[in-house]
């Protein structure tokens, strides 16, 4: 697959990060057959949870679940390394059902490590990479060179530095450069973007402080265990998940509020130490009391970190406030009154690039073989970080091979979200996925993420054989009992007034699947939990899945235009002046992108339209 001068140290592809972006992008480009190095400032924090060691949750576990079935690692490990296991929103509608894991910190890292380093076609190198190698012409990438002056050489080079652009941590009024906590930042990369061009922002993040969680006192906050049946995010592993410790529920309070209220001026986000903007979504605990001062109290969940650990996450009260204060803080809760604070909390700034510069492959407009993927990007969130690093990963190696691109259709999944939101819209804020993004959640749900992904991880040659047999034999039985459902007559029985279809009573709402025996049903041992869910949703939402197919296939219209690359905008009549300039800017690879720009309305894409087909060039994809 080599192409070009040999050099030494000649890749494929190159990926700079070894978070949890850049992991999914190496191995995918690895196990689609391509040569890859990895590059991590220190080998013991590849795949490092910095934050909270959980995985999932709303949308960001339906993602899980969407890379899982395309052959990437986030659900895998988090499934081998989980030590409390919930599915959120089980008592609403499936669409946000949730899967979510707590895991062991250290052993997620080390079984992630594991994978990479045995990974073959992959290289793992420590060191620090400052800066981008470019072909004479400065329009395509060539390699990257390393703190040390060692040049690598690669076609492709994918991004994923997390939040160690210029990183800054901050506490109180002391601040000091790092990537993370106890890691160095990366304070040349940026200005090699910025030569090349890129536009440059800042953003901030934080984590609350840690205690010791046999100083808490358990008789004044709630336990919150796990499922009694454990549901993870990999598709068809053997795994016998367990539960193996308890998280808790206690809150802020009238104390803790005041003395927040009190030291604002000594925060660093409210004293005026930092420039980032953070992340509207996962805010600070200033900022929650700043910004919904009727609030009275707020969660804080106490979230253990391992099993050879003491340490827990205080979760909901990221700050950046003085040690002092954040022990008044932390002293203020119910059931932390004398805990013992083992690591202070802070926030973190850092550089990212505006994702507007980024094609639906994440290849950046201005340098051809160039990827970003990650928190580079504005992003916040393992799972978000991880969608694009396998997106990027994968389009690099389509790209060596000169196969069509994989764009990921928001119609069809969260991945697809996730990108076109980025790519189309840009942010403004550290960007978060949610379900309500999601114009079809009831068709993107975390339980069909294998029937809507998993084909294509196949043809990718990411899903095994073996994975691929089992998906083929699961959708088989469900088909199966699906028929057999719709073909059997109920037995009489005192709770409906006639006999009818089985199928007709799991349709009704005061029935579940587990009843279905009352009335005759055989039940078959080759039925798991994910397929009973499997059946039970596509019976109980039958007219709902339809009606929602129907929009998809709408959606799916304008998707099917694509825009040629060189497009003169300003030759075509009838389109805003805001138009142009966002389609200049964006460049939209298709009509249905281009519709979804703000400030682009219908008048603008008929005009385009009718521009397209009088120069002959309206032609659909699927033509």
């Amino acid at each position: 697959m080599l192409i070009g001068a040999q050099k030494e140290y000649q890749y494929d592809v190159i990926v700079v990060g070894a978070g949890h972006a850049g992991i999914e992008a190496a191995m995918a480009v690895a196990k689609m057959g391509a040569r890859t190095a990895l590059f991590t400032i220190k080998l013991e924090a590849i795949g490092r949870m910095s934050c909270n060691p959980t995985v999932g949750g709303p949308a960001k576990g339906h993602l899980a679940r969407e890379i899982d079935a395309l052959g990437g690692m986030i659900g895998r490990v988090a499934d081998q390394t989980g030590i409390h296991f919930r599915m959120l929103n089980k008592k609403k509608g499936p669409a946000v059902w949730a899967p979510r894991t707590q895991n062991d910190r250290y052993d997620y890292a080390l079984t992630m490590r594991n994978y990479v380093e045995n990974q073959p076609n992959l290289d793992i190198i420590e060191s620090l990479i400052t800066e981008l190698i470019f072909s004479d012409n400065q329009e395509s990438i060539t390699g990257v060179r390393s703190i040390i002056g060692k040049e690598y050489f690669s076609q492709k080079v994918v991004l994923s530095n997390g939040t160690f652009l210029k990183g800054k941590i901050h506490v109180g009024n002391v601040s000091y450069s790092g990537g993370r906590s106890g890691e160095p930042s990366d304070d040349f990369m940026s200005d090699s973007l910025i030569r090349a061009g890129f536009k440059i922002a800042r953003f901030k993040t934080g984590t609350p402080p840690r205690v010791d969680i046999n100083t808490v006192d358990f008789s004044k906050v709630e336990e919150q265990p796990g499922d009694l049946d454990p549901q993870g995010f990999s598709f068809f592993n053997d795994l016998k998940l367990q539960n193996k410790v308890c998280c808790y529920l206690t809150h802020t309070n009238a104390l803790t509020h005041q003395i927040i209220k009190d030291n604002l001026h000594k925060s660093s986000l409210y004293g005026g130490f930092i420039e980032g903007i953070g992340p509207r979504y996962c805010p600070s605990i200033e900022d929650k009391i700043v910004k919904f001062s009727e609030r009275d109290q707020h969660h804080v969940f106490i979230e253990p970190e391992g099993l050879h650990t003491v340490e827990a996450y205080v979760n909901g009260i990221s700050n950046s406030l003085p040690p002092q204060i954040q022990e008044n803080i932390v002293h203020s809760i119910a059931g932390l009154e004398n805990a013992s604070i083992m690591r202070y909390g802070y926030a973190i700034e850092y550089d990212y690039v505006s994702p507007e510069e980024l094609l639906p492959t994440l290849e950046t407009k201005k340098i051809r073989g160039l990827y970003l993927a990650g928190q580079i990007n504005g992003t916040s969130g393992y799972e978000e970080a991880a969608a694009q690093g396998i997106s990027a990963g994968i389009n690099a190696v389509l790209s060596i091979d000169k196969k069509d691109p994989l764009i990921f259709d928001r119609a069809q999944s969260y991945l697809g979200v996730l990108i076109d939101d980025l790519v189309t819209k840009g942010t403004n804020e550290p960007y978060r996925l949610f379900t309500s993004r999601a114009e079809y959640r009831l068709f993107l749900r975390q339980d069909n993420a294998d029937e809507r992904l998993m084909p294509t991880g196949y043809q990718l040659g990411l899903i095994s054989d073996v994975t691929w047999q089992r998906f083929l034999e699961q959708q088989v039985i469900v088909q199966r009992e699906l028929e057999i459902l719709k073909q059997t007559t109920s037995l009489k029985h005192p709770l409906i007034s006639q006999s009818t279809k089985l199928y007709n009573i799991l349709k009704r709402p005061e029935f579940d699947f587990s009843q279905l025996t009352e009335f005759g049903y055989q039940l078959p041992s080759d039925l798991s939990p994910q397929i009973i869910d499997k059946i039970s949703i596509a019976c109980k939402y039958e007219g709902y899945l339809h009606r929602q197919l129907a929009d998809v296939e709408k959606f799916g219209y304008l998707e099917q235009y694509n825009l040629i690359e060189d497009l003169d905008y300003s030759q075509i009549q009838g389109i805003s002046t805001e138009a142009k300039e966002k389609f200049i800017k964006i460049k939209p690879v298709n009509l249905g992108q281009a519709s979804r720009i703000p400030g682009v309305n219908f008048t603008d894409i008929q005009s385009v339209m009718v521009f397209l087909k009088k120069m002959n060039k309206l032609i659909r994809s699927t033509d």
